[in-house]
């Protein structure tokens, strides 16, 4: 199981700039959704930013303590 301060932590590792919200979908610590904000999105399409994310979090993804991660992108001047 992982907090969704450790999922927000890893995120803002791999992206420093990033503005992170993360709920638990399911209260059992392996189904979250989030939504990152970051600078770094800029100019990409959405499969590459959503790549970036998943680049943060693949250990976990991989060991499976995140089961499933919903995603929500966007730059600062999308908001």
């Amino acid at each position: 199981m992982i907090t969704p301060a450790q999922v927000e932590t890893l995120i803002k590792q791999g992206l420093p700039d990033a503005q992170v919200e993360v709920q638990d979908l399911t209260g059992g610590g392996d189904h979250y959704q989030v939504a990152v904000v970051s600078s770094a999105f800029e100019g990409l399409s959405l499969v590459k930013q959503h790549q970036l994310v998943y680049q943060a979090v693949q250990a976990e993804m991989s060991s499976e303590a995140i089961h499933a991660l919903s995603l929500k992108t966007a730059t600062p001047a999308e908001l």
